[in-house]
């Protein structure tokens, strides 16, 4: 199975029901940036939109370039949604994990910037991270915790 990118994904299809199959792959017929797609697979819950304003900002990505493998091609992908043809050498699956975690970084970044919370205040006011069950809670929306 391929996403938008091109990158090969594993088929996890015995694992998952028909109905969410086919719900993943309109999502690769759509119009998404990568951002978009990678924030809406299941597991990726708790991420938010990053702005790209954001994302070009050098600035605001001061010293990710030593810390993420194949940096240029990683960001050439979240923002492009594309590597270049050059890439070609390195390993797709290489590729995609390095602008999964290139994504992962800038996102710690952003936040806990004034535009991050609001986006954070507006997840958590929706529920999208779940609501409490225990009965004296009232359904009261829960925040997601790192535990490491």
């Amino acid at each position: 199975l391929k996403n938008h990118n091109g990158f090969v994904e594993e088929d996890d299809a015995s694992d998952e029901s028909e109905e969410d199959s086919i719900h993943v792959e309109d999502l690769y017929e759509e119009d998404l940036t990568w951002i978009e797609w990678f924030c809406s697979l299941k597991g990726n819950e708790y991420f938010v939109e990053v702005d790209e304003e954001y994302i070009l900002d050098d600035f605001n990505l001061t010293g990710l370039s030593t810390q993420v493998p194949f940096y240029n091609s990683a960001m050439e992908i979240i923002l492009d949604g594309q590597s270049n043809e050059e890439d070609s050498e390195h390993d797709q699956e290489e590729l995609a994990a390095s602008a999964e975690m290139l994504f992962g970084l800038i996102h710690a970044r952003y936040i806990v910037t004034t535009s991050g919370l609001v986006a954070m205040k507006k997840k958590y006011s929706s529920a999208d991270f779940g609501r409490c069950p225990r009965a004296f809670c009232e359904g009261f929306p829960l925040l997601p915790v790192g535990q490491s």
